[in-house]
Order: C-alpha cells, then sequence, then structure tokens
C-alpha cells in the first residue's frame, strides 16, 4: 500500500510546484546533506568528526545541514549530560532508508568520473 500524500496521488506531482515531495527532494539532492548521510552510516558522530570526514565544509554549512536532516526526521541530535556537553548526530529509520539510494548515487558517480567532462 502506498503511502503518498494527498497531494503526490500522482506519480508525476513531483514535478508541479505544490508538491511537498519538493522540500524533501531538495535536501536529499543537496551535496552536504548526502554526504552527511553517508557518513552517519559507520554509526553515531560528534560533529568535529562529521566536519573532518567532509572535508570542505564549513561549521555554519554543516549546522545548518545537520539541523534540516533533523527537521526533516533523517538524523538524530542527542545531547549528553557531560561537562563539556557531547552531542552526536545518528541516523534514524528514515534515515537509513534515504541513505540505499544516496549510496547507489555516490558509488555511480566513483565509478562513472573518469566517464563526465573535464569542466563539469
Amino acid at each position: 500500500m502506498e503511502t503518498r500524500s494527498p497531494e503526490c496521488h500522482d506519480p508525476k506531482s513531483v514535478y508541479s510546484a505544490a508538491c511537498p515531495c519538493r522540500d524533501m527532494l531538495d535536501l536529499l539532492a543537496n551535496k552536504w546533506s548526502a554526504l552527511a548521510l553517508g557518513a552517519l552510516e559507520e554509526g553515531p558522530q560528534r560533529f568535529g568528526a562529521l566536519r573532518a570526514r567532509l572535508q570542505g565544509v564549513s561549521p555554519k554549512v554543516l549546522t545548518q545541514t545537520l539541523r534540516r536532516l533533523e527537521d526533516h526526521g533523517l538524523v538524530d541530535r542527542r545531547v549528553y549530560a557531560e561537562v563539556p556537553p557531547r552531542v552526536e548526530y545518528s541516523l534514524t529509520p528514515l534515515g537509513k532508508d534515504a541513505c540505499i539510494p544516496l549510496a547507489h548515487l555516490r558509488n555511480w558517480v566513483e565509478d562513472n568520473i573518469g566517464r563526465f567532462p573535464e569542466s563539469a
């Protein structure tokens, strides 16, 4: 049984400006979102570890990305009552599901990088 929202009853509705699916598609198609989710497949991680893994991301962009992923139910943020406070990020079940097609996309890009024009 499909669980699409009433606004997404048409399989082509994601192409409609009014489709609520677009926000999630925009989030998952974002480079830093896709890479953060992939990095979290290895297990819960702290902000600093994620930032080190995602070379080139600024702290501001990583914070914004993690907040959006958390707001959309893909990532869980857990704060431990320690001094100093420890915060870990992990995938939710929805986030784990999203990682499946994203892993295929990452693998496809890596396997085909030599086929892309130099200017791409």
